[in-house]
């Protein structure tokens, strides 16, 4: 196997031990492969070795990517910062978009969603550890947000997303998640997705609830921002 099949099985591994941890069924945790930053051939390796699901934080960068990859029936989705004059081809080329924070980037994404494709699939991102750094809306911000989101034509909300501050502390980042996880259900909207839990955290993320597991350092190797 390739080391890239090597460590997609691994990580494999790990979600379905995390999933048998918490009694969970693991079929209900997707493994979203971050691939920013990584060639086009790093992609085509980790869907040779069974993944469909990739995500992108740059949106020129994915663009060239789907361009390259258009051979493959893969699934895009959108996880980083959006810009308001972003939004037409992410609405055009995503299934996804896990980090939408604002309204207004919602109305734009749900008025340049294509009419022949089928709904945006939409996650919230809030920012549940209160960085200044981090994107994402404040917990009390999501009520009203969430509402407005639901009633956009040509997007389907499905959840929330959170990057919570990195630590080590098993403790801190339950915590995290499970904030995640009681903002959704106090939500009372019909929602299936929690996208949470990175390469150092899954296992926390997992037993929290996670639907989808967002990994790039452990399927790609660290990643190397000095390339453009």
């Amino acid at each position: 196997m390739s080391t890239i099949a090597e460590n997609i099985a691994k990580v494999g591994a790990r979600i379905r031990e995390a999933a048998q941890a918490s009694q969970r069924d693991c079929a209900a945790i997707g493994l979203l492969a971050v691939s920013k930053t990584k060639p086009a051939e790093a992609v085509r390796q980790a869907h040779a070795a069974g993944l469909s699901d990739f995500g992108e934080n740059y949106l020129q960068e994915a663009l060239d990517k789907q361009a390259e990859l258009s051979d493959l029936p893969l699934c895009w989705h959108f996880i980083g910062p959006i810009q308001s004059n972003k939004t037409r081809p992410i609405a055009e080329h995503f299934a996804w978009v896990h980090s939408v924070d604002r309204l207004k980037v919602a109305e734009r994404l749900s008025a340049q969603r294509p009419a022949q494709l089928p709904p945006l699939n939409i996650c919230l991102q809030v920012n549940v550890s209160g960085e200044a750094s981090k994107s994402g809306c404040t917990p009390q911000q999501l009520p009203a947000l969430a509402q407005a989101v639901s009633q956009l034509p040509n997007l389907k909300l499905r959840g929330l997303m959170t990057i919570p501050q990195p630590t080590e502390d098993l403790a801190t980042q339950h915590a995290a998640f499970a904030r995640l996880r009681q903002l959704q259900d106090s939500l009372n909207l019909d929602l299936d997705t929690l996208s949470m839990g990175m390469s150092h955290d899954l296992e926390a993320a997992i037993a929290e609830g996670a639907t989808w597991v967002r990994i790039g350092t452990a399927l790609f190797g660290a990643r190397d921002y000095a390339q453009p």
